[in-house]
């Protein structure tokens, strides 16, 4: 029964982390232009927040969820801004300046995670996408218990930390047979795709309604 929990979150996890937004847009950039741990710490920084959300929406804590639902607009604006200032900031980067400080070992890993687990915890309308998950696999926090609910979450954080390993894996085989000038478009094109992504965030608030779904209803 534990095993089948587990491996039940792994998939969870996965498939929660699966779809490439700007999250996975900036690990793939830090791999490309840093190295295979700074790519992957990042996505470990952002799995750590989806597992947040995956306890959010497995145990149902209703005071953060009244919080998040209740601010829901200004939490997404602040993302969105968040991640438009890193796409700049990726977009004016020089990729010779980075590969200077990665030969110095002067890549601050725990500033790559906590900068990607702060920008993931803007995005709480992500906890939909658990709820669904969680209702497509037949899992509830009545038939779960507390050992089988740490179990799960367990498996949500395993899930997504083997999926961030595995993308910043691959990326960084192909990183060698890029060229300074080739990481310089790869930072201008990943950097504005990132900012457009940002704007798109924050423009679609304007067009959605707020988050509805969180919260049990009686």
């Amino acid at each position: 029964m534990g095993a089948a929990l587990l491996f039940k979150g792994i998939l969870v996890g996965l498939l929660a982390s699966i779809p490439l937004g700007p999250i996975g847009v900036m690990c793939i950039q830090r791999t490309l232009s840093r190295n295979h741990r700074s790519g992957f710490v990042s996505g470990l920084g952002a799995a750590c927040a989806d597992t947040i959300f995956a306890t959010l929406a497995l145990f149902s804590l209703t005071l953060v969820l009244t919080f998040i639902e209740n601010n829901i607009m200004l939490i997404k604006a602040l993302g969105g801004i968040c991640v438009i200032i890193v796409g700049v900031k990726i977009f004016l980067s020089n990729p010779v300046v980075q590969i200077r400080k990665n030969r110095a070992g002067k890549t601050n890993l725990w500033q790559d995670f906590i900068s990607m687990f702060l920008i993931t915890l803007t995005n709480p309308a992500f906890i939909l996408i658990f709820v669904a998950l969680f209702a497509a696999f037949g899992i509830s926090r009545e038939g779960l218990g507390n050992e089988g609910g740490a179990l799960m979450i367990a498996g949500v954080l395993s899930g997504a930390s083997l999926w961030w390993f595995s993308l910043t894996f691959v990326v960084s085989l192909l990183r060698r047979r890029f060229r300074p000038r080739h990481l310089l478009w790869i930072n201008r094109i990943s950097g504005a795709v990132i900012v457009l992504l940002g704007a798109a965030a924050i423009l679609l608030m304007f067009v959605n309604t707020p988050v509805d779904g969180i919260l049990p209803h009686k």
